[in-house]
This record gives structure tokens, sequence and C-alpha cells, in this order.
């Protein structure tokens, strides 16, 4: 790189970083997107959904690949960082340059990007997902052996990458749910929806009335007890027989 000026160091360094933005940043989009309403996307034949719902069917080897990029990119940026150090400063420039990038890094390609994606997750997962296709298809051999030798490790404790839980919303967070729609429902169907989901805690004694409780008139009786009985009763409609 003594051919190198230092300009263009500085214009790969930034690019080296922007790099770094981009892996950090579609890690955490892709791994916090909504799971539900990405599958929801994916059965609507939405071709980014589908994407990004394919690479999560394995993601040992989606995190393999990023982690692959990341620390490629920052090697590469920690090296070109060093020899313009070097070049400005001498033999200091190699602590100056470990510590502007260190906090640069931090800043820039770290708590930046998974910030941004963590807000918004559907719109940095799906486009950063043609990249990381292509990436993966490119990188698949060094991701295939880093898999190998992680899988085998996790393997050791009992765990298989290759099972993928699929867990079912319980009746709990299905609640949450409804009760996070806000404005997409209306309170009145939240409260029904609601209500179905507790009918199992419902017995029979909650909803029927016993014989000897029912409130009914006799078409037969007098009058006068069956205007008696409607200006007493409790409800706005009367069993008759």
């Amino acid at each position: 790189m003594n051919d190198i000026s230092t300009s263009v160091l500085f214009i790969i360094l930034g690019i080296l970083i922007l790099c770094s933005a981009y892996f950090s940043g579609s890690e955490t989009g892709i791994m916090s997107i909504n799971r539900i309403r990405l599958r929801h996307l994916a059965k609507e034949n939405h071709r980014a959904a589908k994407r990004v719902n394919k690479l999560l069917s394995r993601p040992d080897r989606l995190i393999g690949l990023i982690l692959i990029g990341n620390n490629l990119v920052n090697i590469a940026a920690a090296q070109v960082a060093t020899i313009i150090g070097i070049r400005l400063y001498g033999d200091l420039g190699i602590a100056i340059a470990t510590g502007v990038l260190t906090l640069v890094v931090l800043i820039f390609a770290e708590v930046t990007p998974k910030t941004l994606a963590a807000l918004y997750p559907e719109r940095v997962a799906f486009p950063s997902s043609v990249i990381l296709k292509g990436l993966l298809k490119i990188l698949f051999p060094f991701v295939v052996i880093v898999n190998w030798m992680t899988n085998g490790i996790l393997r050791l404790f009992g765990i298989s990458a290759a099972q993928i839980e699929e867990h079912s919303m319980s009746k709990e967070e299905l609640k949450t749910v409804l009760n996070e729609s806000g404005a997409l429902l209306p309170a009145r169907h939240q409260s029904m929806l609601t209500s179905i989901l507790d009918l199992e805690q419902v017995t029979v004694e909650d909803i029927m009335i016993p014989r000897n409780e029912i409130v009914a008139i006799d078409i037969n009786d007098d009058w006068k007890l069956i205007s008696k009985q409607l200006t007493h009763a409790q409800h706005t409609r009367v069993l008759l027989y």
C-alpha cells in the first residue's frame, strides 16, 4: 500500500467503515424483524420477505456470513488506519489510529446502524438481504467451514443448530398482541377477541340460568298479575309460555 496516496487510503477506510455498518445493521434488522408479519408477507409473495425468510431458515449460516464479512472489513480497516497513522504521526500513529478507529467504529459502524435497524427492521432487512444473498453464494465454502466448527462445539453441549424451533404463540402472548394492536383494531373488536380467548375459563353456570330463576310470564295468568310482573321485571325482554 506504499504506492497508494493517503487521500485514497482515507476513502478506502471510509468504505470499509460503511461496509462494517452495513453488516452490523443488517444483522440487527433481520434478527429483530417480526417473524409473524414476515411469514404473512412471504405467503403474500412479497419478494423481499421471502428472501429474508429463507435466510432466517438457517440462522447459523446467516450469522456466520455476517460475522465473517464484518470481521474481514474491520481487520482491513484496522490495517488501513494503521498505515495512515504511521504516515501522519510515525510510530505514535499506531496508538492514535487504534484509539480513533475504535471510537469511529463504535459510533458509526455499531451503535448507530444497530439502533436504526432496531427501530426500522423491515426497512433495513429487506434491502440488505439482496447483498447478503449474493455474499452467501460467494462465501458459502467459508460459511460452511465456520458453521461446521461452531455446530460441532454446540453438539458437545447437546444443542443442534439444525433444529429450528417454531414456537406457536401462547394465549397470553396472543392477548398481548391484541392489546398492542392499538388503532389497528377498534376497542370493541379487541374486547371481543380477548373474550374468545377466555372462553375456556367460562363454565356452564356462568352462561346458563337455572330454570327456577328464569323470569317468565304465563299468558294464561290474570292481566293484573302479568302487569305487576312486567312492572317489577329487571329485564327489557321477558319469556312467555
